[in-house]
């Protein structure tokens, strides 16, 4: 159960018309949404809050005439390719592996599109759903779809960063506006598998900075009896003009080896500045069966020098809570995950959006107290995570 006083789903797979799509039109067959999820958030100019939602669209029947299917964007239209079901795995709900060959090949069973949906300023109330502004995929680096935005607005600019999926490449991708609700594609700014990209909601020195969280399936070991543990972790870069990034060579947010709830993490929120420094909500993955769990947590960063954390909880700030999908039980495809996304200023309280098991959008309200350096707790490390 939640202990947060506001705490609820406020946009469900049950809401996207997909006759509005940008897919609409283009298959023959039949789609629905796997999940309606993973917003952005920034405030607009006129107080109403914008999620920008991530909207799996997949196939109703994937598997027939012995392959499963994926969707593709091919020059302008969306069109079907077949796989011969001896050639694949399909344990996992959101892909599919390709066997065979010395590395891991995946293909996806849903596209995924960005719906701009405006919201009341507390986040709870749905204004309007912006099809018209939709972000799809419009050259072959996006053919597989559009991922996980995550809005930042930095000098009365609007910047929105996505993942970028296809077998050219599995990229970063950044977005601009003037009024957050009309896209501009700027370019490719990180390549291969860097995902997470979020970039700070004001300038430090007067660069732009951001984190990211390259992967990969090498990782070399900390000595032994080192308090991190090796494996994907939150790292810092900085830019002059948001397009070219220059990695930071001090460490973000690390793995702590003290716990396997934060084996795997990347960032979550855009970080943003408060008297003691940026705060940053980022995701945990304790390994469990297939996906693993996925929790919220966070950190302070010094507000000069973001390499260096200045406070973080290893309590849990969220984590999944299934009283809020049980009215959808039956589209619950996967569990134990929340993943957050966007976090904007409610006034005593933050207002955070997140994506509830691949499928929904929540917005709990924290109060800003919650982050408060407790009189009576134990002071922690100023490098302990997780």
């Amino acid at each position: 159960m939640s202990t947060h006083a506001v705490d609820r789903l406020v946009l469900t797979p049950d809401d996207i018309d997909l006759k509005r799509s940008p897919l609409a039109g283009h298959l023959n067959a039949e789609t629905y949404v796997l999940g309606a999820f993973n917003p952005g958030l920034t405030r607009l100019d006129n107080g109403n809050l914008l999620m920008m939602v991530r909207v799996a669209e997949a196939l109703r029947k994937p598997i027939f005439d012995d392959h499963v299917h994926s969707i593709r964007w091919d020059a302008g239209r969306y069109v079907l390719d077949p796989w011969p079901l001896e050639l694949v795995d399909t344990a996992d709900p959101r892909v599919f592996k390709l066997r065979g060959g010395g590395w891991k090949i995946i293909a996806l069973t849903s596209l995924s599109w960005l719906l701009p949906v405006e919201l009341s300023p507390d986040g709870l109330e749905v204004i309007a759903m912006h099809y018209s502004k939709a972000v799809a995929p419009a050259s072959s680096l996006q053919c597989y779809g559009i991922e996980d935005p995550r809005i930042s607005k930095v000098e009365g600019r609007f910047l929105m960063t996505t993942c970028s999926v296809s077998p050219e490449r599995h990229s970063t991708t950044l977005y601009s506006s003037k009024n957050g609700l009309d896209w501009v594609f700027e370019d490719i700014v990180l390549d291969h598998q860097n995902k997470d990209m979020l970039i700070f909601e004001g300038l430090i020195g007067g660069e732009y900075w951001a984190q990211t969280r390259p992967l990969g399936d090498l990782y070399f070991a900390y000595p032994p009896g080192s308090e991190w543990r090796a494996g994907p972790s939150i790292n810092l870069a900085s830019s002059k003009d948001t397009l070219y990034w220059k990695p930071y060579r001090k460490p973000g947010i690390r793995p702590h080896s003290g716990t396997v709830a934060t084996a795997r993490m990347g960032g979550g929120t855009p970080p943003i500045l408060t008297p003691e420094g940026w705060l940053t909500l980022w995701h945990g993955v304790e390994p469990k069966e297939l996906v693993g769990i996925y929790r919220t947590y966070w950190s302070i960063l010094d507000k000069d020098d973001p390499g260096r954390v200045v406070r973080t909880e290893h309590t849990p700030l969220l984590e999944a809570n299934p009283d809020l999908t049980r009215r959808i039980e039956d589209q619950v495809y996967i569990r134990d995950v929340v993943f957050t996304t966007g976090i904007a200023d409610g006034g005593d309280h933050y207002i955070v959006a997140s994506g509830e098991g691949d499928l929904a959008c929540r917005i709990t309200h924290i109060p800003k107290s919650v982050f408060a350096v407790k009189a009576d707790a134990q002071a922690l490390s100023e490098q302990g995570v997780g």
